[in-house]
């Protein structure tokens, strides 16, 4: 090969490689022309496949997906560990399955009662009350309340978390819905409006039916909302409480809290917050229970325990592995704002010569997400998908839904969304309105202008053979004349 057909083969192959380099470049697409463009545009971040997205839905269940070998075994037959911060299921079995929840019933009882009534209401003991009370089994833990007593419904409240007793639960019911079974429908309105899928309560104190049921995650999302939005956490914290004398009883009435958490050393957790134990023949042993560590909260359940006691050291192996295995990040919108300032001066680029602009920009993030602490530990990068924007310059008014992501080394989360509203400015009149504005991508305009300049090379890569032509031509005449000469 001659050294003028290396320097056109070398400048063929630079050419090339600048196209390929400018392809790979332009996979971070931000608008194309709906109507122009047909290929698909390479996605920032890739598919759920090849890159390991999860979505916000699928975030509450994606940590169950992977293998956590040194996992504690739990004796339970259906249990689960949440995380009340971000609302993932950490660790479960069979925690959507509807089963008895005994007297972990008592939670929503006595949350409604904390939310809708003052602790200094005085609650008198109606005959109706009464009836209902002579039907609780003779084995259920009673506080022996009597017709026409007068109890405050802290009092009520107290003996219905601590000492676990029915006939307390029964009577905040029925002062609340006037009839039982009309509480229960306050109580399924309530568990519906929390996020309870899979509970029925049909006893405001746990009586052992087959219609009265929840699953344990439904059992954390209420034991959250008790200990979230209201004082249950110091009520089940409370080791020993006073009632106070009644028209039925003239002293004092202590009561101690049955909670193992609370009342003993060999159980007793230190992160402990609140919960509720439950038993009967039918459910067999339950616990529900909370705790907090370094501004973490974890839920955990247990239905169907083998004895009263390993309820107790199941749930805390729970939370043991839960607090170290797993971490917990907040996401806030100063980390996304450089990103999100880059695609706000871009976007207001490509707008510069059209009549729209820009008339709202927020953002909405998720407010915690959670992983495992080894993927945590390796960190973590934020990007933002700009492949799927398209801006349509015929419509009035159009928002662009923008997805934020938290990238680790071998999964993408999806943690909010960049909302963009586009509207076209007051005044300006369209020239031609069936005509669309090409808001070319970013791959466009570059391949254009490899492809043209590619074309420059060419045409002088030709031009210098032209000329070196003539030249040659040109020594050869004046060689010929020489020698004629």
């Amino acid at each position: 090969m001659t050294v003028f057909g290396k320097k056109i083969s070398a400048a063929l192959a630079s050419l090339l490689l600048t196209l390929t380099a400018l392809w790979g470049f332009a996979g971070f697409a931000v608008f194309a022309d709906p109507e122009e463009t047909t290929e698909s545009t390479e996605p920032a971040v890739t598919t759920v496949e090849d890159d390991g997205i999860v979505t916000a839905a699928e975030r509450k269940t994606d940590l169950l997906n992977e293998v956590h070998e040194d996992a504690p075994q739990i004796s339970a037959a259906s249990y689960v560990l949440y995380d009340a911060n971000s609302g993932s299921i950490l660790l479960g079995n069979e925690y959507d399955v509807q089963k008895e929840p005994a007297s972990m019933t008592k939670v929503m009882t006595v949350l409604l009662a904390l939310e809708r009534l003052e602790p200094d209401t005085v609650v008198t003991i109606t005959p109706e009350m009464a009836a209902k009370i002579k039907e609780i089994p003779g084995d259920y833990v009673k506080l022996s309340l009597q017709e026409g007593e007068e109890i405050t419904v802290k009092d009520l409240v107290y003996c219905a978390v601590l000492k676990s007793a029915n006939d307390c639960s029964l009577a905040l019911g029925m002062y609340m819905g006037g009839t039982e079974e009309a509480f229960c429908d306050i109580m399924n309105a309530k568990a519906s409006e929390i996020g309870c899928l899979n509970t029925h309560f049909s006893s405001s104190f746990g009586f052992s039916k087959p219609d009265n049921v929840t699953t344990p995650y439904d059992m954390a999302l209420i034991l959250n909302e008790a200990i979230t939005n209201t004082n249950y956490t110091e009520i089940a914290k409370t080791l020993n409480y006073t009632i106070n004398a009644t028209n039925k009883y003239s002293s004092v009435r202590e009561i101690s809290n049955a909670n193992k958490f609370v009342n003993t050393t060999q159980y007793g957790y230190e992160y402990y917050i609140g919960g509720k134990t439950g038993f009967t023949n039918t459910a067999g042993y339950t616990l529900c229970a909370a705790a907090k560590k370094n501004n973490r909260t974890l839920v955990g359940c247990v239905f169907n325990a083998a004895d009263a006691n390993i309820r107790y050291s199941d749930l805390i192996k729970l939370f043991e592995y839960g607090f170290s295995t797993f971490a917990t990040v907040e996401i806030t919108e100063s980390e996304f704002a450089p990103l999100i300032e880059e695609a706000r001066v871009q976007m207001d680029d490509l707008l510069s010569d059209t009549n729209l602009y820009v008339s709202e920009q927020r953002i909405v993030l998720d407010p915690y997400i959670t992983t495992t602490s080894s993927r945590a530990q390796l960190g973590s990068t934020n990007r933002i998908d700009l492949s799927e924007a398209v801006i349509d310059t015929s419509a009035e008014q159009q928002t662009l839904e923008i997805p934020l992501c938290k990238a680790y080394s071998d999964k993408t989360y999806l943690i909010g969304t960049m909302v963009v509203v586009i509207e076209k400015k007051a005044g300006v009149v369209e020239i031609n309105p069936e005509k669309k504005t090409n808001l070319t991508n970013v791959r466009s305009v570059l391949i254009t202008f490899a492809v043209l300049s590619g074309l420059i090379l060419l045409l002088v890569i030709v031009l210098l053979i032209f000329r070196a032509r003539i030249i040659k031509r040109r020594r050869d005449e004046v060689t010929k004349r020489a020698n004629m000469l």
